[in-house]
């Protein structure tokens, strides 16, 4: 049987897949700090036109990069954005926390009247202070985050809300990017978004392009 031609190496995929996508997306129009985060979330869906419904405080890279080099806890709403974080690029050895599957949560959630990932949210503890939480998944976990805040949560120093779907995605991340809390933040608006797109952004801040 013969063999396909393809490229093999990965060091070569990743330099011309970076290199697509600067051609491709003028990323001029982001602030430097923020062209890394634009170019991994386009390389995690393969959609160019994503970074057009991307939003972000003024300086939430600033603020993600320092509590990562930290040693900051990072908060995920569900396993796949946690499996999606490459460990490598962690510049402190930081702990990637995901509650979803506690035990409690079930009864927790049946007590509040909330989903089970809204539920796993009131079981993010003191190390929520200073954390970056990435949320990519379930918007009723990015709702809940901006809930326990106002209810006076610590503050995590970086909020990735980039939940996928057709109900509650749009509007939780409206209500990321109004919160009135000036919590920093990265979003990307409407219904796009999910595992791989939120843990690129984790990523990008932890290891830029490497």
């Amino acid at each position: 049987m013969a063999a396909f031609e393809y490229i093999r190496d990965p060091a070569e995929i990743y330099r011309q897949s970076f290199s697509i996508v600067e051609s491709e997306a003028g990323l001029d129009r982001f602030p430097v700090d923020m062209r890394s985060v634009a170019t991994r979330l386009i390389h995690s869906c393969g959609m160019v036109d994503v970074v057009d419904d991307l939003e972000f405080s003024a300086t939430a890279s600033e603020a993600g990069q320092r509590a990562l080099k930290n040693g900051c806890a990072i908060f995920t709403d569900v396993e796949m954005v946690k499996a999606g974080i490459i460990e490598r690029l962690l510049p402190a050895n930081n702990e990637i926390i995901c509650t979803l599957n506690n035990e409690h949560i079930r009864a927790h959630a049946k007590k509040i009247a909330n989903t089970r990932s809204a539920a796993a949210v009131d079981f993010w503890g003191d190390q929520l202070e200073g954390s970056v939480v990435v949320v990519g998944n379930a918007p009723t976990a990015l709702f809940r985050i901006l809930e326990r805040v106002e209810e006076g949560a610590p503050k995590p120093a970086l909020i990735v809300g980039i939940p996928v779907g057709f109900v509650g995605a749009v509007e939780s991340k409206q209500a990321l990017s109004e919160n009135p809390s000036s919590l920093e933040f990265i979003t990307v608006h409407g219904r796009r978004g999910g595992s791989a797109m939120a843990s690129s952004v984790v990523n990008a801040l932890a290891g830029g392009l490497g």
